[in-house]
C-alpha cells in the first residue's frame, strides 16, 4: 500500500532535524536565505578575504560587460552567482627570479595551495553568515580537462582581476598589481549576494613597457610590439602540462623499445615528468615573470641601477644552458638558435589537437605562426559539411590573420571540406592526398594556397 503525501508530510514533521531547524527559525526571524540577499559591505567582505589570507581583493558584479563572455559558464556552475570576489596572493620574488626551476615551481605550488586554501576560507566564512559561494576554479591550474584542449576553466581569473581594480595585463599577459607586481596568483570566489560597493579597474597600466619579458623569454613567444606566441609559450613553458603531457605518452606509445624511447627522450626528460607526476606539473620558463620590474614594491632596483638589475636577474636566465622545446615549423623553431644558440632545441608537438570545427575556428589565433606566413595575401572560403555544418571566411595579409563567420569577401582558396575527415586530417590520422583523392575535401583554386595555409599552423 502506497504512502500518501499527507502521511509523508505528517512524518517529515515529527523528524527531529526537522523539527529542530523549525524551532530555531522561530527563534531568529531574520534567516540565512533572508542574510544573503542582503548586500555585503564592502569594507566587512574585504576585511573577511584579507583575514582568509588573500593579500590584496575586489568586487565585481557578475553584470559587468567585461565579463559577459565568461558569464554563462559562471552561472552553469553557479546559477545564483551576482558577484565575483577576485584576490591576489603574493609569492616570494626571488624564488621566482632564480635560474633554478626547482625553486621556482616550488613557489608557484605552493603560492598555488595557498590561493586555493583562501578562497575555501573564504567560502567557509561567508557560509557561516548563511551567504552561498563557490571557489571559482584551482589557481593556476584548470582542471575541466574532459572540454581539452577548449576552455577547461570555470572562471578565467585574469579579467576578472582587472575588473577588480588588482592591477592591468602587461605586454608579458601577465596581470601586474600596482604595488606587488606581477608576482601574484589570482583566485576567484563566487556569491550568491551583491555587493554594496563595487570595485573598479586601475586607471593607468602598471606595466612599464621595458621589454625586459621580450628580451628573456627563451622562444620569442614575446614580440616587441606586443604580439603574443600563445603556441610558442605554450609549447615550452607547459610542455609538461596537458598536450605536452599527451605528446610525451605518445612517444611512449610510438616507440619500439626501450632503446627507441631513450633515443626519442632523454633521462632527465623522463625525471623530469616523474617529477611532474608525483609532486606536481612544473613550468620551464615563466622568465617573463621573473624579470618584469614593474610594481611599488618591485621597481626599486630597477631604478636605482638597470644596469646591475639585468646583470644580476635577467643575464643569468639568457646563459642558462637549458632544453627548449619547439613545434617543427614553427617560429619558434627559427627564432631559438638566432637568439639562444648555446640553448638546446628540442622539436615536439604541443599535443594540441581540435575536436570539434568550433574548437578549430576559436584555436587558429592560438596557433598562427605570422613568420610562416611572410608573403602570403590570400583569402580563404571554408565550408563544412557533414556532423558539423559551418561556413568560415580566413584572411592571412601582412602576417596577420582575421577570421570570420560566413563567406565574407573574394576567395583565393575555396574549401569544401567533410567535418569529421578535416579533423581526422588535422590530427594527422587521415593524409591530405587521401582525402583530396576520396573528395572528403575539395579544393576550388590553387593547392599551393592550402599548403601555405597549413604551413602558418604547425603543431
Amino acid at each position: 500500500m502506497s504512502t500518501t503525501t499527507g502521511e509523508r508530510a505528517s512524518r517529515l514533521d515529527g523528524h527531529p532535524t526537522v523539527m529542530s531547524v523549525r524551532a530555531r527559525q522561530a527563534a531568529e526571524p531574520a534567516t540565512a536565505a533572508a542574510a544573503g540577499r542582503a548586500p555585503l559591505a564592502a569594507e566587512e567582505l574585504r576585511a573577511l578575504c584579507l583575514a582568509a589570507g588573500a593579500d590584496d581583493v575586489g568586487f565585481v558584479e557578475i553584470t559587468r560587460p567585461e565579463l559577459a563572455d565568461q558569464r554563462a559558464d559562471i552561472e552553469a556552475a553557479f546559477p545564483h552567482a551576482r558577484t565575483l570576489i577576485g584576490f591576489v596572493c603574493r609569492m616570494n620574488r626571488e624564488n621566482i627570479r632564480t635560474p633554478a626551476r626547482s625553486i621556482a615551481n616550488l613557489e608557484f605550488h605552493h603560492t598555488n595551495d595557498h590561493a586555493n586554501d583562501v578562497a575555501r576560507r573564504i567560502v567557509e566564512a561567508l557560509g557561516e553568515q548563511g551567504v552561498r559561494a563557490i571557489n571559482g576554479g584551482a589557481a593556476g591550474f584548470p582542471m575541466e580537462m574532459d572540454r581539452f584542449p577548449g576552455k577547461i576553466w570555470v572562471v578565467s581569473h585574469k579579467p576578472v582581476a582587472v575588473a577588480a581594480g588588482l592591477g592591468r595585463m602587461g605586454i608579458h599577459r601577465n596581470v601586474i598589481h600596482p604595488k606587488f607586481g606581477n608576482f601574484v596568483l589570482l583566485g576567484t570566489v563566487v556569491v550568491d549576494a551583491a555587493v554594496d560597493r563595487y570595485s573598479q579597474p586601475l586607471d593607468y597600466n602598471p606595466c612599464l613597457e621595458c621589454k625586459l619579458c621580450v628580451a628573456a623569454c627563451p622562444t620569442g613567444a614575446i614580440g616587441a610590439d606586443g604580439h603574443f606566441d600563445f603556441s610558442a609559450c605554450y609549447t615550452h613553458n607547459y610542455r609538461e602540462f596537458m598536450g605536452g603531457f599527451a605528446d610525451w605518452v605518445e612517444q611512449i606509445a610510438d616507440s619500439d623499445d626501450a632503446r627507441q624511447y631513450r633515443q626519442r627522450v632523454a633521462d632527465p626528460e623522463t625525471s623530469s615528468m616523474w617529477q611532474s607526476l608525483s609532486f606536481g606539473a612544473n613550468y620551464k620558463a615563466a622568465y617573463c615573470m621573473s624579470v618584469c620590474p614593474a610594481g611599488e614594491d618591485v621597481i626599486g632596483p630597477w631604478l636605482g641601477n638597470r644596469k646591475e638589475f639585468v646583470a644580476d636577474v635577467v643575464r643569468p636566465l639568457q646563459h642558462k644552458e637549458e632544453t627548449v622545446y619547439v613545434v617543427p615549423g614553427s617560429d619558434a623553431e627559427a627564432y631559438v638558435p638566432k637568439r639562444f644558440p648555446h640553448k638546446k632545441l628540442k622539436r615536439v608537438g604541443n599535443g594540441i589537437r581540435p575536436q570539434s570545427i568550433a574548437g578549430f575556428v576559436v584555436g587558429m589565433p592560438l596557433a598562427f605562426q605570422r613568420g610562416q606566413s611572410d608573403g602570403l595575401d590570400a583569402t580563404y572560403h571554408f565550408t563544412f559539411t557533414g556532423a558539423e555544418e559551418r561556413e568560415v571566411t580566413v584572411v592571412i595579409r601582412d602576417r596577420t590573420l582575421t577570421v570570420a563567420d560566413g563567406h565574407v569577401g573574394r576567395p583565393d582558396l575555396r574549401i569544401v571540406a567533410d567535418s569529421r575527415t578535416w579533423l581526422a586530417m588535422l590530427a594527422g590520422d587521415v593524409h591530405p592526398v587521401r582525402a583530396l583523392l576520396r573528395r572528403r575535401i575539395r579544393l576550388h583554386g590553387s593547392p599551393r594556397l592550402l599548403r601555405a595555409f597549413a604551413r602558418c599552423f604547425p603543431s
